[in-house]
């Protein structure tokens, strides 16, 4: 009897409880002015990693001896060290944190783990079930809240690992905005284009000036937005790079007759999540999907290997049983 690997379906719920997670409960608990920091969200998966150890462990045969833990504590390792990796490179939020403390913890926590539910596992009744298509519906469901929630982590990753203080503005356009869509920039360079409030985050921007015309040179497909202070949030919308100092008109047309957009400096973000705002929504959507559609691939493959095992006469009924070859 050969060592159970987890599925995808493992990978699936690791990677939300871990990345998307601690962002949203941040999110949903703090004023929208306070940005996450670094040892919120790293508490995260280092508590999670003996309840993945302990699910791995369970369902490992007994005739295997220790290398059923072992398995769970080296999955859990690696899950761990991926997730550590993505807070420190990819989202990297405020504050500091001791990372190899982190890494230590998490794999401390999770040999009590491993042990706790190879111990559990032992005693429960085992029986070999045929996957049902209840896994299709389960990877559909990790498709769409994967692709929602990947684009939400961008966003609020965003948020975090933005460096320095609320942006200075340079003047804007609509109600919200006090010069009336004169612009005054102190250098040629890229500048960005702010949304107020609950401005529509794709407008049809233009800055005229110094004999010239410029458009918006490039969208920010993820707009991160709570920047500003308590009178007005911000979110980034659109980047310009204007040719010279001086005086421009900005004009915007969108949906929205009565939005708001100012100019001001780019905000500086650190990690990848910086690169990642500009990405194309559906790539990020990709990413997101992908735990989902190995969800659903593993369970065709799974369904297909029951059934050339001699288990297709009652694919779906929970209590039949596959006959091995």
């Amino acid at each position: 009897m050969s060592v159970r690997r987890p599925g995808p379906g493992v990978l699936a719920a690791w990677l939300l409880a871990t990345v998307p997670v601690p962002l949203l409960f941040f999110e949903w608990t703090h004023r929208w002015e306070e940005d996450p920091p670094l040892t919120a969200a790293l508490w995260w998966p280092v508590l999670a990693s003996p309840v993945l150890a302990a699910v791995i462990a369970a369902g490992q045969p007994r005739r295997r001896g220790v290398a059923g833990p072992a398995l769970a504590v080296a999955v859990t390792a690696v899950l761990l060290g991926a997730s550590l990796a993505f807070f420190r490179w990819v989202v990297p939020l405020t504050g500091e944190a001791r990372w190899g403390r982190a890494l230590l913890g998490g794999l401390a926590f999770a040999v009590v783990g491993a042990l706790t539910g190879y111990a559990a596992g032992g005693r429960l009744s085992r029986r070999d079930r045929p996957p049902s298509r209840r896994g299709y519906l389960v990877g559909a469901l990790a498709v769409v809240f994967g692709a929602l929630l990947a684009q939400s982590a961008v966003r609020l990753g965003a948020e975090g690992s933005t460096v320095g203080e609320p942006p200075r503005e340079y003047g804007g356009t609509g109600p919200a905005a006090t010069t009336a869509g004169r612009v005054t920039v102190p250098t040629p360079g890229a500048y960005a284009i702010f949304g107020v409030g609950f401005a529509p985050a794709a407008p049809d921007c233009r800055l005229t000036g110094a004999g010239a015309a410029v458009r918006m040179a490039e969208p920010v497909r993820v707009p991160p937005g709570g920047y500003g202070t308590d009178a007005a949030s911000y979110a980034w919308v659109a980047s310009v790079r204007l040719p010279a100092a001086g005086a421009w008109t900005l004009t915007c047309r969108t949906s929205d007759p009565e939005a708001s957009y100012v100019v001001g400096d780019e905000p500086r973000i650190r990690g990848a999540v910086g690169a990642l705002i500009h990405w194309p929504v559906g790539v990020i959507w990709l990413v997101g999907a992908l735990p989902g559609l190995l969800v659903g691939v593993d369970t065709a493959r799974r369904r297909r290997a029951g059934r050339s095992a001699g288990g297709s006469a009652a694919p779906d009924q929970p209590g039949s049983v596959v006959v091995g070859s």
